[in-house]
């Protein structure tokens, strides 16, 4: 059955393997980025698809979900899943954020899914059912010691949170709610972080390897088009959580 997926964050890394995913399976696919620039050279490499539409803005802002939602209704008929992985990343001492650091991940992160979500399952509803899927992080419940990030996973974990009680408070409804928590995947936030050999990082995870955006991308569809899998929060991560090797 063909879906239509709104993904956010869609123009790189893990945002782009998952709307690639969604395109190339034959699905319907509304793809949105902050950068109009960075959306449009990746709709291209995608081939400019006929299943698939863009939108840029800046999902902190509340209308950019509404418009994303009502752009997938217009276009495709209908709304069927919601992937919120647009959002912000980057390590900076507790002792050192300032309030704009903290207002800059809580609006992009945590209000960015909050509303998106809200514009989303409004429509879901009317359709009898509907799947989101949140990215947060492992870091939530796994937290290391040498990757200071306090404000940006606060507004991930706020994002965990809205999807247990989402899930609870629309399972009635027949819509699905939840999270895939990467581990280190490999994406243009290494760099932002000053990170050079992202691959060195591996020893963390008992796969001895990090990430690539299509191993998420792989999971976010499966768990996406599932009709019993909700209020989870899962790790995709190599085994980082579930041990340590020595090595």
């Amino acid at each position: 059955m063909k879906r239509t997926v709104i993904v956010t964050g869609a123009s790189t890394g893990i945002g782009k393997a998952i709307a690639k995913s969604f395109i190339e399976a034959g699905h319907n696919v509304v793809l949105n980025s902050v950068s109009k620039e960075n959306l449009s050279k990746t709709f291209e490499e995608l081939g400019a698809p006929s299943n698939a539409r863009m939108l840029a803005g800046d999902v902190g802002r509340k209308e950019t979900g509404e418009a994303l939602v009502s752009l997938a209704v217009s276009a495709f008929g209908r709304l069927d899943i919601l992937v919120n992985n647009a959002g912000v990343f980057e390590a900076k001492p507790f002792l050192d954020v300032e309030e704009s650091d903290l207002d800059r991940y809580l609006g992009t992160n945590l209000k960015g899914t909050f509303f998106t979500s809200q514009a989303a399952i409004r429509t879901m509803v009317q359709n009898g059912g509907g799947s989101v899927i949140n990215i947060g992080t492992v870091l939530v419940n796994h937290a290391i010691a040498g990757f200071p990030a306090t404000a940006p996973v606060v507004s991930k974990g706020g994002i965990h949170a809205l999807t247990v009680q989402l899930a609870a408070e629309f399972g009635a409804q027949n819509i699905r709610v939840n999270t895939i928590a990467p581990g280190i995947i490999r994406s243009p936030l290494q760099g932002k972080n000053g990170i050079t050999d992202a691959d060195s990082l591996g020893s963390l995870a008992l796969l001895n390897r990090i990430g690539e955006p299509e191993d998420i991308a792989e999971v976010v569809r499966t768990v996406a088009l599932s009709n019993f899998i909700t209020g989870e929060i899962i790790n995709v991560d190599g085994g980082t959580v579930a041990g340590h090797a020595f090595r």
